[in-house]
């Protein structure tokens, strides 16, 4: 749909939408609201159980996160009763990060917000909230509500500079509707991948602690002959140890691990001759190394002999010689959030080592020490971060190991009596790991291969469906693209990652 437009300060903005001041869509004219201020509500007020208060630090993207929130009593809930939630409402951040907000869902109603937020609440009859949140959350919005921001060191806004910005919008609260539940069908789909992979990375590193750091296989068998069993009754022990990880056992309370497993055995006899063949591997028997007590027969190796550490390269070196090619530059801040922003670009001609793609184990070994799967795209890997690969072990192993080995590093980084703590290589060889024969590893990499897959492609398919979800609005509001065309761009994304997965 090709439509006039007008310049304004987010860009070519449709001549057909409606402009109003963000104070004239408001309720009343406490639409636009501060939340308690410290005489009200000190951090000596908040309670172990109560009422949750949202402060800066839990507003997502759109979405306000429920990990480590205060609580407030009953009596204060009822005395800061101005300050409650509705579902609907917006919550921006007042200081610092001017630029975070989210929506408040029905979960949240009756949740508090604190002095450091601001709160907007809309007349429903003029326009949906939904779609008013990610109008909130367009990009060109979003530099705008950083420059008008007062304070260099620390930006705040205040009531009125948010009660004046501009908004424009369909004059049909159906279309506005229409264009909300388009966008928020992606994030909802966004958020239930992140999910399933939160619940994917916890069901991996449980069944990896368990085999290679805790040998529950390995010391189940032992218990089991020590208690004057068979070998059978080793065998049968350390499937139960196993079964009880990989989730493979019946979720029947009642049943014990025997019982689960004959009828794993007659219910699923291809998962039941998976769990012997992955049993029969573990020996039953341990040995002295310099890690301490490992399973028989397994090597142990420090981190720098299991993968290598390829560190990245100070890219201002590296510029561009062409500004249409190039590569995004991955710092640890794009590394965190999980995409290369472009905003520092680096010649493609580097060294291919130091180029990064999707799939790719990368370490940031100073600074925030963050070991994670890169699905941003290819980019140039910069120093302070090793791109992890290996030529002998698989992708799982390395991955977890170094996972495994994370905490040990951020104690030492943090011990370092500098501005920017850091590990050295020294530390990846002091960082031991029990190693299997080959014949455990491929085998239990069926198991753990696969959840590693599944993690990348769920976290690939929400980058494309928020680059999908970032991209309609803009269209949208300039009138490049109509709401009907954008249902059929939604369609054939959803209909590609239903035949992906």
């Amino acid at each position: 749909m090709s439509s006039k437009t007008r310049n304004t300060e987010y860009g070519p903005i449709s001549e057909k939408l409606l402009r109003a001041d963000l104070s004239e869509l408001c309720v009343n004219k406490h639409g636009v609201q501060t939340g308690p201020f410290g005489s009200q509500l000190h951090k000596k007020d908040y309670v172990e159980d109560g009422t949750p208060i949202i402060t800066v630090e839990h507003l997502g993207d759109n979405r306000i996160t429920h990990e480590n929130t205060p609580f407030v009593s009953d009596d204060d809930k009822k005395r800061l009763s101005k300050y409650h939630l509705q579902e609907g409402d917006i919550v921006f951040s007042r200081v610092g990060s001017v630029d975070r907000r989210a929506l408040v869902r029905k979960t949240e109603e009756g949740w508090l917000f604190s002095g450091r937020c601001l709160r907007v609440r809309v007349n429903k009859e003029k326009i949906n909230p939904i779609y008013l949140s990610y109008f909130f959350g367009l990009e060109s919005f979003k530099n705008y509500i950083r420059s008008i921001a007062v304070g260099a060191t620390m930006p705040s806004l205040n009531t009125k500079m948010l009660s004046g910005v501009q908004i424009y919008y369909p004059e049909s609260l159906v279309v506005q509707k229409r264009i909300a539940h388009y966008l928020h069908t992606l994030d909802e789909k966004i958020q239930l991948n992140h999910q399933i992979n939160q619940t994917l990375e916890q069901m991996a590193q449980a069944i990896f602690k368990s085999w290679f750091v805790d040998f529950e296989p390995v010391k189940a068998k032992m218990a089991a002959l020590e208690a004057g069993g068979s070998e059978d009754d080793a065998l049968l022990a350390a499937m139960q140890a196993i079964a009880g990880n990989a989730l493979f056992a019946s979720n029947a309370a009642d049943a014990d691990a025997a019982t689960q497993l004959a009828r794993l055995q007659a219910e699923h006899p291809e998962q039941y001759a998976t769990l012997r063949a992955t049993a029969e591997l573990f020996p039953a028997a341990m040995q002295d190394s310099e890690l301490g007590e490992i399973p028989e027969g397994w090597e142990c190796l420090p981190l720098d002999e299991i993968a290598h550490y390829q560190n990245g390269l100070a890219l201002q070196k590296y510029r561009p010689e062409n500004e249409d090619d190039f590569l995004p530059v991955l710092k640890i801040a794009q590394l965190r959030a999980g995409y290369a922003d472009g905003k520092e670009k680096a010649s493609p001609n580097i060294r291919k080592d130091c180029i990064v793609d999707n799939g790719d184990v990368i370490f940031s070994w100073s600074g925030s020490l963050i070991v994670d799967i890169w699905c941003g795209g290819k980019a140039a890997l910069n120093q302070h971060l090793f791109k992890v690969t290996s030529g002998k072990y698989p992708k799982w192993l390395y991955y977890y190991f170094t996972r495994h080995h994370l905490e040990e590093f951020q104690r030492i980084a943090a011990a370092k009596a500098v501005t920017m703590g850091h590990i050295k290589r020294e530390h990846l060889k002091q960082a031991l790991c029990a190693i299997p024969r080959k014949e455990l590893i491929e085998q239990v990499g069926k198991t753990l291969s696969h959840i590693l897959d599944q993690t990348i492609a769920l976290r690939l398919e929400a980058q494309s469906l928020a680059e999908l979800r970032d991209a309609l609005l803009p269209k949208l509001l300039s009138g490049e693209l109509a709401v009907s065309a954008a249902t059929d761009q939604i369609t054939k994304a959803e209909e590609a990652m239903n035949v992906q997965s």
